[in-house]
């Protein structure tokens, strides 16, 4: 341990600081604590099965829901929010035809990008922290419910369509998490934080019917989820409302009055380069090859469907046309 912060406040204080200096939009702190609501939703949404082929999700979700069973130990929960909104013009389109892809896949892996600054975060707390503090960062790819910690942080509310909602930027921006067992000062709740209101646009666009409920998502419906995460054909009477989108969806977010009045672009695009148009031509998708995935698209997150799943979402548009 260097230079290590004495008091709670003053450790939070320089958790902050580091978070400014790494880049992160936004930062707050939360108490560590089993996730009691999060759980009975999660396990009356799996017991549904509206989790579709995402087995991964129903494995010992109590983990998912109490984070010291990730971190024993765990006493603090920091969560931070990056910006990836850049005009869409930045991206680009192919000529038609050609499928839509959503904003967040058309540069580099968000993965990718956000590991590295927030395990330095981690590192932070581990060498600024009380003696033997232990510190774990996760970018959506562990047992972490990155959404219900952001709000319980004061970053956001939960929209209607699931998503987090910033209450002065939207939606456009990703999360991530470090778990700790430095007892941090949690992020005092904001007085005026708002909610979606009356407000059902994301729910009456949703082209499947995905939303089936406020605030619960069927993802075997949902577009993204059929582009990226499902495996064999798409059934027809949801291929026939995707709209054009070959990989993911942005219609929740794109309706959204908080992202239409409310969100900004970032001041720097961070995940550039820019690796996939915003349409991105149907022929060239249907012909990519797996080393063509691994090698020239290795950073990018259109990675995660797979060659055959793209060709098919591909092709599933040459036989239906997408939008141009």
């Amino acid at each position: 341990m260097t230079d290590s912060v004495k008091s709670t406040a003053a450790l939070s204080a320089a958790v902050r600081r580091r978070a400014d200096e790494l880049g992160f939009d936004w930062f707050g702190i939360a108490e560590a604590g089993v996730l009691a609501e999060e759980r009975a939703h999660l396990l009356d949404w799996l017991a549904d099965g509206r989790h579709g082929q995402m087995e991964w999700l129903a494995r010992d979700p109590d983990r998912r829901c109490d984070p010291a069973r990730v971190l024993p130990g765990c006493r603090s929960v920091v969560v931070v929010g990056v910006n990836y909104q850049v005009p869409e013009e930045a991206d680009g389109a192919d000529p038609p035809p050609a499928g839509k892809v959503a904003r967040y896949a058309r540069g580099r892996d968000y993965h990718r990008v956000l590991d590295k600054p927030l395990r330095k975060l981690a590192r932070f707390l581990d060498a600024h922290g009380p003696e033997g503090t232990r510190s774990r960062a996760y970018v959506d790819h562990g047992p972490v419910d990155e959404r219900a910690w952001a709000r319980r942080a004061g970053i956001g509310f939960l929209g209607k369509n699931t998503l987090l909602i910033h209450p002065d930027q939207g939606s456009w921006f990703f999360l991530g998490v470090v778990l700790t067992t430095a007892t941090l000062e949690p992020t005092p709740p904001r007085p005026d934080m708002p909610d979606c209101g009356d407000c059902r646009r994301c729910i009456d666009a949703c082209p499947t019917g995905a939303i089936t409920d406020p605030g619960v998502l069927d993802a075997r419906r949902c577009i993204s989820y059929l582009t990226i995460e499902h495996k064999g054909p798409i059934a027809p009477e949801l291929a026939a409302h995707m709209e054009g989108w070959v990989f993911g969806c942005d219609v929740c977010q794109e309706v959204c009055p908080y992202n239409i009045k409310r969100a900004r672009p970032a001041e720097t695009d961070r995940f550039a380069p820019r690796l996939v148009p915003a349409r991105w031509s149907l022929a060239a998708m249907a012909e990519l090859t797996d080393e063509e995935l691994t090698t020239r698209l290795a950073q990018s997150p259109v990675r995660r469907a797979g060659a055959e799943s793209l060709r098919r979402n591909a092709d599933q548009f040459v036989r239906q046309p997408a939008e141009s």
